[in-house]
């Protein structure tokens, strides 16, 4: 079935027996690789590129002059204080690393499930997840204080003897942030092979055709190829699966095994689970919005992948609406006074605002979701996405600093504030990632070509397998056929 390229609301029928369409307008295999392989084979990207490149390069820079300052002077710079040790360094890596997963759970979950809707999002997605674990990565590494001896929090022998204490939580992160990264990075780097062939066949330059080709690792398409690229595929969606799951439980846990009033509970590993898929989608939302937009990919990110995200934005935040909810119920029940002094401060104590801000942008406003015509409307969701985003960021801030900010004695009490540093080095994190993101999107396909082609109605009209799922022999310019053919 063909649809016209503005029939955007195509997918949103409620007729349930009617199967969706995820490909919208006339495309073949050839006119999904000239769109897709296009937006990186222009000469030059659009002077919006450039200047939006221009900001995210600045504030990268405002990043690493913010670390070097830290180092020189001290974490004296942070706004941290008594009884608060623990301040944005520690919000900021709770949140990026809850940004990272939505991309393993678009790409490894959704695949395990043959959900095909996630092929025109899942490069997007898995690219997101490595920036974002990239800027997480930087905090816990400058939050302790002596950068330069950090090397210490791996069990590697030194002429000390010294060794990682493997009962702290800390620790537990290392190793499971560092595998979650390498995973993600395979699985993200395994599904690109096909395509990187692509670019690397339909080059005009010496070097970009040595650079693909590099990457793209000997691949033509045999059927050798095919059947090694899924079994690996495979058991790697099956690797990063559970760690979906267990490394946010991980982070949970720098807060669950201590003793401290609003930290010592057992819901934040599903807790920090949910929060973190829902953040995720959020912030993909967010690129994936502008991004389809501004290169032209209606056609392939269609209001139905964009339906079905809201979807699980809308699931995922009434879980952690049920998590707020849960947490003042077990306060109570339970007759610890601490635990109870910790939540009624929570709602209407000094960071009452901080509290607020975060249940109406994480339980009420995704709420709208429910109606389909917000959840299928372009600005409402993209202004939702940023209110969810805000939103979890709070979260993070209300767990780890009203925990801390009223101690066991009211001679403890103090308040916590950023200072400029903490400010300006978590808005450079900020640049650090859309840096990485431009880059992404400029010279690597947004989109999974080989993927897209498996489900486009087109596919069934071929015969075999193979040619279903992206033969992209097809794709490569004449001239370049000519010339092989005589070589």
């Amino acid at each position: 079935m063909k649809t016209a390229a503005s029939d955007v609301y195509d997918n949103t029928s409620d007729d349930p027996t009617r199967p969706p369409v995820l490909i919208l307008g006339d495309q073949d295999f050839t006119s999904v690789t000239d769109k897709i392989a296009g937006i990186v084979e222009r000469p030059s990207p659009p002077r919006a590129w450039y200047i939006a490149f221009a900001v995210t390069v600045s504030m990268t820079g405002v990043l690493f002059a913010m670390i070097l300052y830290l180092i020189l002077t001290g974490v004296g710079v942070w706004g941290l204080n008594n009884p608060v040790g623990w301040g944005w360094a520690i919000v900021n890596f709770v949140f990026w690393v809850g940004i990272g997963h939505a991309g393993t759970l678009i790409s490894a979950i959704l695949f395990l499930l043959r959900q095909k809707w996630r092929t025109s999002i899942n490069r997007f997605a898995e690219a997101m997840t490595i920036f974002a674990v990239i800027c997480a990565g930087i905090f816990p590494a400058i939050h302790v204080g002596r950068i330069w001896v950090v090397h210490w929090l791996f069990p590697i022998p030194n002429y000390q003897a010294m060794w990682p204490n493997f009962r702290s939580p800390l620790l537990w992160d290392v190793f499971a942030v560092g595998t979650y990264m390498l995973v993600s990075l395979l699985f993200w780097f395994t599904g690109m092979i096909p395509d990187l062939a692509t670019l690397r066949d339909r080059a005009t330059s010496k070097v970009r055709q040595m650079a693909y080709g590099f990457f793209a690792l000997g691949w033509r398409g045999s059927h050798r190829h095919w059947h090694r690229y899924e079994k690996a595929y495979l058991l790697l969606a099956g690797l990063a699966t559970p760690l979906v799951l267990s490394v946010h439980s991980v982070v949970s846990f720098d807060f669950a095994v201590a003793q401290i009033a609003g930290w010592h509970t057992t819901i934040f590993p599903p807790y920090f689970v949910a929060g973190a898929v829902f953040s995720g989608f959020a912030m993909v939302g967010t690129c994936l919005v502008p991004a389809r937009q501004w290169f032209g990919l209606k056609n392939f990110i269609t209001i139905y992948h964009l339906e079905n995200m809201n979807k699980i934005i809308l699931a995922t935040g009434s879980m952690v609406g049920l998590a707020y909810a849960t947490e003042f119920f077990i306060a109570w029940y339970g007759g610890n006074p601490n635990e109870a002094f910790v939540f009624v401060n929570r709602a209407f104590g000094p960071y009452a605002w901080a509290y607020w801000i975060m249940v109406s942008c994480n339980v009420l406003i995704p709420q709208l979701f429910w109606f389909k015509r917000l959840r299928t409307n372009v600005v409402v969701m993209w202004i939702i996405y940023i209110f969810v985003n805000i939103g979890m960021w709070f979260e993070r801030f209300v767990i780890t600093v009203t925990s801390l900010h009223r101690d066991f004695l009211p001679g403890s009490w103090g308040y916590y504030k950023p200072s400029i540093v903490d400010i300006l080095t978590f808005a450079g994190s900020f640049g650090l990632f859309f840096t990485l993101v431009l880059l992404f999107v400029r010279y690597l396909p947004m989109v999974a070509m080989a993927e897209v082609k498996t489900v486009m109605p087109i596919a069934d009209a071929h015969s075999g397998e193979r040619r279903a799922v992206g033969d992209y022999h097809g794709d490569i310019p004449q001239e370049i056929r000519d010339r092989r053919s005589h070589s």
